[in-house]
């Protein structure tokens, strides 16, 4: 079968690959590049939501279904409201966002949306070759979103967690919601000797996204998830109401090195690459960043397997759940402390990749002697 050769080529048009496209059809170096998308399912649904926190304006406003000024934090013993400001909460949900980039690309003559399934992904030299159920395709330049975790699961070096949920989408009878705060997290919940919380999002009154979210090696049977938002609802006086719409999630939380895989042709990119920030499974920002970085990077010409996304944040990160791993029955407690011993607004901060060294430290010491021994335990194990 003859191959036609491009520019780049991208494959999976989820979040990340759009966004790879959207910022290369975006930037007037790339015009004159030949571009390939591939995605073998057509994308018009909202089968994603993704929530974020960034300062106002940004790239997406005109597409957000809501966004928040204020948000709380609960567990057992604490109550923390405060303002999000500089920052606002944000939620995006899937159907706008491929909806504007879509209509972009068909209108981009230098860029060709092909639905087909990848079927092979095969090394040429410095070449990367694809084939798929509508041919066969080349480039020194492949971005690869389609995640295979065939690996991360096959090793034990690296821990891996799953953030793992149900939401409904709800309407009740009667006003029950603040509109203008996010619940960020309600750890005020039986644990079940796990880290659960219950995470609410209200666009009005009377309606509202309840999710209940673990951090945990293993997944439920559906019916724990809906019994748990049952309760908890249930715990706020609201028994009336409608399920309007259901999601179900599974990302997973890892440091594992997928850039292992990258070679000069081909890169890994979103859940692929590893660009799920590991502490929180947060990764449409993430990967909002790292293609920033990306389209500056491919303008050097640099064989792409030199592109970098590993800094000491990841080092937390992997100390983290290596903790949260041992001690999955204490993530309220390791949350708590955070919350309780650090303006909110530095955590954030601090999971934006954006704090001082110093920052860092103070955020550590702020868990109790028991938990600063784990960490430190966790510490000496990767570093001797």
């Amino acid at each position: 079968m003859e191959k036609q050769v491009f520019d780049y080529i991208i494959c999976g048009g989820g979040a990340s690959g759009l966004l790879l496209a959207n910022a290369l059809l975006e930037d007037p170096h790339f015009k004159a590049k030949k571009i390939l998308l591939i995605e073998k399912e057509d994308k018009n649904s909202n089968d994603r939501t993704w929530c974020f926190w960034e300062k106002s304006p940004g790239n997406f406003d005109g597409l957000l279904k809501k966004t928040w000024a204020s948000a709380t934090f609960k567990s057992e013993e604490l109550h923390i409201d405060f303002k999000l400001e500089p920052y606002q909460y944000k939620m995006l949900r899937s159907k706008l966002f491929y909806t504007k980039i879509h209509l972009k690309i068909e209108a981009a003559q230098h860029l060709t949306l092909l639905k087909a399934e990848v079927l092979e992904i095969k090394e040429d030299g410095a070449f990367t070759q694809l084939c798929t159920s509508k041919g066969i395709f080349e480039s020194q330049k492949v971005f690869n979103s389609i995640f295979n975790p065939n690996a991360l699961y096959a090793q034990k070096k690296y821990p891996v967690l799953k953030q793992h949920f149900v939401g409904w989408f709800i309407k009740t009878k009667t006003p029950q919601f603040d509109p203008e705060k996010v619940f960020f997290m309600d750890f005020d919940i039986p644990q079940e000797q796990q880290t659960r919380f219950l995470y609410v999002l209200p666009f009005d009154e009377k309606h509202a996204l309840v999710e209940y979210t673990l951090f945990s090696e293993e997944l439920l049977e559906k019916e724990e998830y809906e019994t748990g938002i049952t309760d908890y609802l249930k715990t706020k006086g609201i028994t009336n109401f409608k399920i309007e719409e259901k999601e179900q999630g599974n990302i997973p939380m890892s440091c594992f090195p997928f850039e292992q895989f990258n070679t000069p042709s081909l890169l890994n990119i979103g859940t692929a690459g590893g660009w799920t920030k590991a502490s929180t499974g947060f990764t449409f920002m993430n990967t909002h960043r790292n293609v920033d970085r990306l389209v500056s990077f491919l303008k050097s010409e640099k064989p792409l397997n030199q592109f970098q996304t590993k800094n000491r944040f990841r080092f937390y990160d992997l100390l983290f759940l290596d903790v949260l791993l041992k001690y999955n029955d204490q993530g309220s407690n390791l949350f708590h402390r955070m919350f309780a011993k650090n303006k909110p607004l530095t955590i954030f901060r601090f999971l934006d990749e954006k704090t001082s060294f110093m920052e860092e430290l103070k955020i550590l010491s702020s868990f109790s002697f028991n938990q600063i021994r784990w960490f430190l335990s966790a510490l000496v194990k990767r570093v001797f």
